[in-house]
């Protein structure tokens, strides 16, 4: 797990001076703290900052160069089925042990998509082909690792962090603002791919493969995806085996390595299935101060059934607040998501002893565990009807008490799921940018176009997987690896996707939420441990906003020079704070993607 930075110039065009290029590369030295690597050729040059897992001495530095030389390649990230592939491909002349060493020869053996269309992991990939003259960027199916590139007049410019881009020299005097990604952020929390809030600086999707040649002629082509229409197809393997290799794979590590233990569904099946490949493996678990947000108790009553020696993490509200200026560091993009306060926190506390831990993010979103889908399915009946009997049935209903929805007030059914996912209101986002609708790549994931029970419930997991997926991995990636601390993620191993994708489930009641995992749980814990409600990992925001952070607030909305104010009205973002702390409403979330992005600038800007 590391952070790479690269160049690649179009015709004529010249490099970035050493220095500078240096400096760019120290941004993500955090990383990659064990080794820095450059290689300058011509029309290229590459760094990379290496935090060693596998093969940790020198061997396994990058940059890397294919055996033919043709290919020059930085890789960040893990590709868990490389001694299969090795052994499938009979690489028989490897240097190294390392994973990246295998990537390398299967280049030259294979070429560049047939190669990454092999691979089963989580990485971002930049490869240099000297004899085509062109640059490769790729990135896993999942969007786990981050990939980010800049289109300049002179060349390209891709990095494991957005700030590497946009404080690029070739981009100081062309940086533009684009309003409906920034009304994205604002209502979502997070940049979705492919898209950033800079135009000419986008994000690689998961699963794609693009190609830049040296005239700065680009062309994308999508490898792996997952079909927003649901084939059943049979499933040849039971759903504990392939998890249970897929946990396999991930605990090859040649540095110590550990898990993240919950009181919910995903991280206790991952540690249960850890445990059976490592008896002496550990778990970490954060303890927080706040009752109502404390679930150690139940975590901890897993790691007691399953014989694991289980770290409790004891965090108090004072040791989360005096870490939030230090964790909006962390985040090189703008971010919204506040669960990243424990985040990283416990990241940082399970540095002290481990380098690689194993979390069970991806379970929500494949084994629908999300309440909101529940609730989508349940209302979608009022969508048959035209807008104008709804929205009138609807208040007489309300009233009398039949029914409390604000669903038919919305005019679309896809409106309506969008919303669920809104932090801002749309009303108040419209006003913020008027005359500016949100970006294709968003429309996109937010179309559902069948009101069938079973495709709708497909359709709205490939929306989960593509979107609010994303937001997660963004957070967990940022937060974990700002203390050089890779996180592995199970649940989003190739095969485990594919399982989940060719199942068909129903969703009646609450009891069918992830009704495969606790399936599986239950063969390793009593079932009486498993049906309790999780709380899950966030902060008493509203009483910090109120209390504790409201100086601050205060003063980067109202008494800083507000960035983006040529594109947006600020007035009522402003206003939007105000009435927060007027009482006016509650949305604490909503005020925290405000606040964030102030943050963001004030941190990460250019001067």
């Amino acid at each position: 797990m590391c952070g790479f930075l690269g160049e690649f110039c179009f015709r004529n065009n010249l490099l970035s001076e050493v220095d500078e290029f240096s400096n760019l590369l120290a941004l993500s030295k955090y990383r990659g703290p064990n080794h820095t690597g450059t290689s300058r050729m011509d029309s290229f040059q590459l760094g990379f900052n290496r935090l060693a897992i596998i093969d940790t001495s020198s061997q396994g530095n990058q940059p890397k160069t294919s055996p033919s030389n043709r290919y020059h390649v930085v890789f960040n990230g893990e590709i868990y089925n490389y001694q299969d592939l090795a052994k499938t491909y009979r690489l028989n002349n490897l240097r190294s042990s390392s994973d990246t060493e295998v990537l390398i020869h299967l280049l030259d053996k294979l070429g560049v998509k047939d190669t990454i269309s092999l691979l089963n992991g989580m990485f971002a990939i930049a490869i240099i082909d000297t004899e085509e003259g062109c640059l490769f960027l790729t990135r896993d199916f999942a969007g786990i690792k981050p990939l980010f590139y800049g289109m300049a007049r002179g060349g390209c410019v891709f990095a494991s962090q957005f700030d590497q881009v946009f404080k690029h020299n070739w981009f100081f005097d062309t940086l533009e603002l684009r309003p409906e990604i920034m009304k994205e952020y604002f209502g979502f929390g997070y940049m979705q791919a492919p898209n950033t809030i800079y135009k000419s600086i986008y994000q690689v999707n998961p699963g794609e493969l693009i190609r830049i040649s040296e005239k700065g002629e680009v062309s994308k082509k999508t490898l792996v995806s997952f079909s927003k229409t649901q084939e059943k197809q049979e499933l040849k393997s039971d759903l504990s085996s392939v998890l249970q290799t897929a946990v396999s794979k991930q605990l090859v590590s040649d540095v110590p390595i550990a898990t993240f233990l919950s009181g919910g569904i995903d991280s206790p099946i991952i540690s249960a299935y850890a445990k059976k490949q490592i008896d002496t493996i550990e778990a970490f678990t954060l303890k927080v101060d706040n009752p109502n947000l404390n679930e150690s108790d139940i975590a901890k009553a897993y790691a007691e059934h399953l014989n694991i020696k289980q770290h409790i993490l004891s965090v108090s509200e004072t040791d989360l607040l005096s870490e939030i200026d230090a964790h909006f560091k962390a985040y090189s993009e703008p971010f919204g998501d506040y669960s990243s306060i424990p985040t990283y926190v416990i990241s940082k506390e399970a540095k002290k002893e481990h380098t690689v831990m194993l979390s069970g993010d991806g379970g929500d979103e494949l084994f629908f565990g999300y309440p909101r889908m529940l609730d989508v399915l349940q209302k979608r009946w009022w969508f048959k009807l035209p807008y104008v009997l709804r929205k009138p049935l609807a208040q007489v209903s309300n009233k009398i008490g039949f029914t409390k929805t604000w669903a038919p007030y919305f005019k679309t059914f896809d409106t309506f799921i969008t919303n669920k996912q809104l932090k801002l209101p749309e009303g108040i986002l419209n006003k913020m940018f008027p005359n500016t609708a949100f970006s294709k790549s968003i429309n996109d994931l937010y179309k559902f176009n069948n009101f069938n029970k079973k495709e709708l419930l497909h359709q709205l997991r490939w929306n989960e997987f593509y979107a609010h997926m994303q937001r997660v991995l963004i957070k967990v990636d940022r937060a974990s690896m700002a203390h050089s601390l890779e996180v592995r993620v199970p649940f989003l191993d190739k095969n485990s996707i594919e399982w989940a994708w060719k199942q068909t489930r129903t969703l009646s009641t609450k009891q069918d939420l992830k009704k495969d995992l606790k399936t599986l749980l239950a063969k390793e814990v009593p079932e009486s441990l498993i049906n309790q409600n999780k709380m899950g990992f966030t902060v008493p925001l509203n009483e910090w906003l109120h209390q504790h952070l409201k100086a601050d607030v205060m003063q980067v909305v109202f008494k800083e020079p507000f960035y983006g104010e040529q594109v947006m009205d600020v007035s009522v973002l402003r206003g939007y704070v105000q009435d927060f702390f007027d009482a006016k409403h509650d949305n604490a979330w909503g005020v925290w993607h405000i606040y964030a992005w102030q943050k963001w600038w004030l941190v990460h800007g250019l001067e």
